[in-house]
């Protein structure tokens, strides 16, 4: 169809429900698809719309009480546009509204109008008028009969921008369902505040969240803490589909950029790794805070954390190695003079036994491994960290609250520091931290004791952010769901995740069939703070043209531009 061509005209609606559009007899209703991008024509502005529903009308009931044969081409053919019709429903996101903007040029004596008679010797001014679209929120409708039109390329890059736009990190994260234009997400934006990749199992989340990172990582907007429980990050992945095809991680994309740790060397060997560090965690660094987050995994119940408290008063960062070494004799005693609970710290003494088959746990490490990749942090290094054969749930619950733990009270300091100096030398670099199966860390009964909702309410305060992936977004806290920033969201079939997903979103009502149509595969919805407006998009390949697409851009070799551009924006987010 010609994006010229009139498609339709409004006949009713509100701000509220939405427009109702009656479609042309040449315009075919199979042409029009949940998710598409149209434009409404209003008197004085251009509305932006998301198709949000399809349907068929008739202008009689008799029609459709007695409706002609399929072989009655002819009597079809009569009916169509005017007994029968097709109508769709737009949601207004955006509009277009003309500015006027004048200024007055010098003629140098001479009239630029011909009516207006020149004055010697003196420079006269006269009105230059230029007329601009500002991008503002709906807060009205387009009158009756308005016309109805494909969105055009000017139209997209007017909303979302382009990639090489010089005054904004933007990133291409894919294209529209029937258009060839990308939609770019602004990455400042994105990593203000925490952010969610959800989507059913098998619906690529993975790779959609490689996506972002690589993003992030390439336009340096922030540097990444990538909790890799499956291994899928760092060096390598396998290819979505039934080929048994890999793609490259974010090590081989940015192997300057990127560090990798790994829990399980042997594995990370195997796995054809290289330059993997080892980490290695003690005893002495785990906390009761640790071990609560674990507590489900663990089967520990509240006596026995209770008791963990009096063990952790009495003995310090050694409190497990004691516990561990102690006899029956020596917990009775202990219990007696603490007034401890025999029972539970048994049972607590039995359950953390577990933890002597973990290949990462040391009585005593050598060296402090998260100073190490503090250090990597500050010094701009992006870090995966691996999991390989250790990628059971209670590694991975216990490791990264650890590793979180500590990290944000050192961003915590660095922060502090920066708003009593007011010094850009002493901002610290927006830290993003992802972490997967996030309805475990996140769930109602544990999100206000863990660090991981104290990250999601704070917001940027600390300049560290989330970047949750989840297959299961009901099972997080609905006051972290609502401070969930940018939505990027995958087939949902379940009611009470698609439920989740809207979460503190106004109008999210018109969404739910847009999201309940995408396909399985390569196919999200986006909706949330990086993004003006919410849109649905076929996802950008993760393939080889995208690791040439992702190569050095060109500023990149202008140092002192990027470092010029850095400073400004550490000016603006000081106010000056």
């Amino acid at each position: 169809m010609n994006s010229g061509q009139p498609l339709g005209s409004v006949i009713q609606g509100s701000l509220t429900e939405g427009l109702e559009v009656r479609l042309h007899p040449d315009i075919s209703v199979e042409d029009m698809r949940v998710g598409k991008f149209l434009v409404v024509q209003g008197m004085r502005s251009r509305f932006f719309c998301m198709l949000t529903d399809v349907a068929l009308g008739a202008a009689n009931a008799r029609i459709i009480a007695n409706p002609p044969s399929w072989e009655d081409t002819f009597l079809r053919d009569v009916l169509a546009g005017s007994g029968t019709y097709g109508t769709i429903n737009l949601a207004p996101m955006l509009m277009f509204t003309p500015e006027v903007e004048e200024s007055f040029s010098p003629t140098n004596g001479k009239s630029a109008n011909p009516f207006i008679p020149s004055v010697t010797g003196l420079a006269s001014f006269v009105p230059q008028t230029s007329t601009t679209m500002e991008l503002l929120p709906v807060k009205t409708i387009p009158s009756h009969f308005s016309q109805v039109y494909e969105a055009s390329v000017d139209d997209f890059r007017r909303v979302f921008g382009w990639e090489d736009d010089p005054q904004r990190r933007n990133f291409s994260i894919g294209k529209p369902l029937d258009m060839d234009v990308p939609v770019c997400i602004d990455l400042n934006r994105f990593v203000e505040r925490s952010n969610g990749v959800f989507g059913k199992s098998g619906t690529g989340k993975s790779f959609l969240t490689r996506l972002l990172l690589a993003g992030v990582i390439r336009k340096s907007a922030a540097v990444n803490l990538i909790f890799d429980m499956h291994s899928e990050y760092g060096w390598e992945a396998v290819a979505e589909g039934k080929n048994v095809n890999t793609v490259k991680g974010l090590k081989q994309l940015f192997p300057s950029k990127v560090e990798v740790y790994t829990l399980d060397p042997e594995s990370t060997k195997r796995r054809g790794v290289r330059d993997a560090q080892e980490l290695y965690l003690s005893y002495e660094q785990i906390e009761v805070e640790d071990i609560k987050l674990c507590s489900r995994d663990l089967g520990l119940s509240d006596a026995a954390l209770d008791n963990a408290n009096i063990l952790y008063s009495e003995f310090g960062k050694s409190w497990i190695v004691q516990l561990l070494n102690m006899t029956n004799e020596e917990i009775e005693m202990f219990c007696d003079e603490k007034r401890g609970h025999k029972g539970s710290i048994m049972a607590l003494q039995r359950k953390l036994l577990r933890m002597d088959s973990l290949k990462y746990m040391r009585a005593v490490c050598p060296q402090n491994y998260i100073s190490k990749i503090v250090q990597c942090l500050e010094s701009g290094k992006n870090v995966v960290i691996e999991f390989g054969s250790q990628s059971n749930m209670l590694s991975y619950m216990l490791v990264t609250n650890m590793i979180t733990r500590r990290i944000h009270e050192h961003y915590v300091k660095k922060a502090d520091k920066f708003l009593q100096s007011k010094n850009p030398c002493d901002r610290p670099t927006p830290l993003m931290i992802t972490i997967e199966e996030a309805h475990r860390f996140l769930d109602p009964a544990i999100v206000q004791s863990t660090i991981f909702g104290t990250i999601a309410r704070e917001l940027r305060k600390y300049f560290v952010t989330l970047l949750v992936v989840d297959q299961r977004p009901s099972g997080i806290d609905n006051e972290v769901m609502s401070q969930i920033g940018t939505r990027i969201t995958a087939l949902l079939n379940d009611e009470k995740d698609i439920d989740a997903i809207f979460t503190g979103v106004s109008g999210g009502s018109g969404l739910r069939s847009v999201l309940a149509k995408l396909d399985s595969k390569q196919q999200a919805l986006i909706l949330g703070h990086a993004v003006p407006m919410p849109v649905v998009v076929r996802t950008r390949p993760y393939d080889a043209t995208f690791y040439e697409e992702i190569g050095e851009p060109a500023w990149e070799e202008k140092p002192d531009a990027e470092v010029f551009a850095a400073a400004e924006l550490a000016k603006a987010d000081l106010g000056f």
